[in-house]
């Protein structure tokens, strides 16, 4: 049962308590574990792919079953409905729209003396995508970090996630990924498979970024390739923080509590309150939604050990813990959602207002659902576009410009010792008093 708690020293305890879930001894343990996957994987290639496959999935594995086959593919969409090809399309095409909206622009600015600086996107040559496996199927998760890395202009895109029972792959997985313009799925999961993503193996070759979301150790072995590739986050366990008043609705808030908590046992559904009696309702409604609940088993484990029920003396009060917690995703269950809004600073995702579930995010609004966690939305950010791009300044000095700023460039380079970089500039301007350059020119004398 959720519990509820009502001095403020106490909440703030808990809150901390939860953002720590995932920073425990056991994780030291699994980190050791994660070590040894991953060094085997680089020294064994798909040898250890098979191997961890059919001790961590039970699945027995060739090299040839590694990659999954175009007729898996097209046989795909014969087994999801219409109606379920329809949502994907749907979202498809809402999360392009909003992603195409933060496409950042190369720029050149020339200055008046002669330089020239800049900046110059350019997108990683190939990304690989986690998609989660096992408890659930995620063609939702498929979309989210697929669509911005095409939008970026990424050529290659690899989908990984764990095979099912016989080897299976899920039909939706396959379709949202061919509707989101990837064919090239490996039937691969856990730690190994960022391992295959991160050094290659003789059947799948490596990767320059990393995205999406997995289980901790999928998140460990994201943390340990980390400068050999890059990553979008290390997305831990999902969580949830609600902010609402006397006006919200307690079936409607114990709903949206039970959709992050059914996630994985250590997701985290936390409710603050200024209602003393909406918490009492919420809490009841909780368990009566749970009788019948198809994860209920999962979901009460989330709840016993990471659901709150929090009741504050104000929404000052509230968004000041949200703050502190910084939640990776925020719903704004109150009257006026907008003037809240205005005192959150730190959050994944935020949802205003009653009649915006987070499932809206989760699936089509648009905005990515692949957010930061454990406190981490105090500097990061959702995954975009820009995890996909990478920009590289653009610089250019005319012997003119370099000559107004060579003094300073020298007392510079001297004060740090760096005699070389002092003469790089020194020996310029020499080769200028000389007359062997033409100010303005760029060329030399003769050319």
């Amino acid at each position: 049962m959720l519990r509820i708690i009502t001095q403020q020293a106490e909440v703030r305890a808990e809150l901390q308590r939860i953002c720590d879930r995932t920073h425990d001894e056991q994780v030291a343990h699994k980190e050791a574990t994660v070590r040894e996957v991953l060094q085997t994987v680089k020294r064994q290639g798909d040898r250890a792919l098979i191997h961890y496959t059919e001790e961590f999935d039970q699945q027995t594995l060739k090299p040839e079953d590694l990659r999954v086959s175009g007729s898996e593919l097209d046989a795909a969409y014969q087994q999801v409905s219409q109606e379920l090809l329809s949502a994907i399309q749907l979202a498809c095409q809402r999360i392009e729209a909003f992603h195409r909206q933060r496409v950042p622009k190369s720029w050149v600015h020339f200055d008046e003396d002669g330089v020239v600086l800049g900046k110059r996107y350019t997108p990683v040559d190939s990304a690989g995508l986690y998609v989660p496996g096992g408890r659930a199927a995620y063609p939702s998760t498929v979309l989210m970090n697929a669509i911005p890395a095409k939008v970026a202009g990424v050529k290659r895109c690899v989908i990984v996630t764990p095979p099912g029972m016989g080897k299976t792959m899920n039909p939706a997985v396959l379709v949202a990924a061919q509707e989101a313009g990837i064919e090239e799925i490996y039937r691969v999961g856990g730690a190994q498979a960022i391992a295959a993503l991160a050094y290659g193996t003789e059947t799948l070759p490596k990767v320059d970024v990393i995205t999406g979301p997995g289980n901790i150790y999928v998140t460990l072995a994201k943390k340990l390739v980390y400068g050999t590739v890059g990553i979008d986050s290390l997305a831990g366990p999902s969580e949830v923080l609600i902010i609402a008043d006397e006006q919200a609705n307690p079936v409607h808030v114990a709903a949206d509590l039970l959709a992050q908590a059914e996630h994985d046992p250590m997701a985290a559904a936390i409710l603050l309150t200024t209602d003393a009696s909406l918490a009492k309702q919420v809490q009841t409604e909780v368990e009566r939604q749970l009788v019948n609940h198809p994860r209920r088993t999962l979901t009460e484990k989330a709840i016993a050990h990471y659901g709150s029920i929090a009741v504050v003396d104000s929404l000052n009060t509230a968004a000041q813990l949200s703050n502190e917690f910084a939640p990776e995703h925020l719903e704004l269950e109150v009257a006026d959602p907008w003037a809240l809004l205005e005192q959150i600073r730190h959050a994944g995702a935020i949802f205003l207002g009653n009649s915006t579930p987070e499932a809206v995010g989760d699936y089509l609004a648009g905005p990515n659902h692949t957010l930061p966690t454990s406190g981490a939305a105090r500097y990061a950010s959702a995954l975009g576009v820009e995890t996909f791009l990478k920009h590289s300044s653009v610089i250019q000095y005319t012997p003119e410009a370099l000559q107004k700023v060579a003094g300073a460039i020298d007392t510079l380079a001297t004060t740090e010792g760096l005699p070389s970089h002092a003469d790089s500039v020194r020996l310029r301007m020499q080769d200028l008093q000389a007359g062997d350059w033409q100010i303005g020119t760029g060329e030399k004398d003769g050319q």
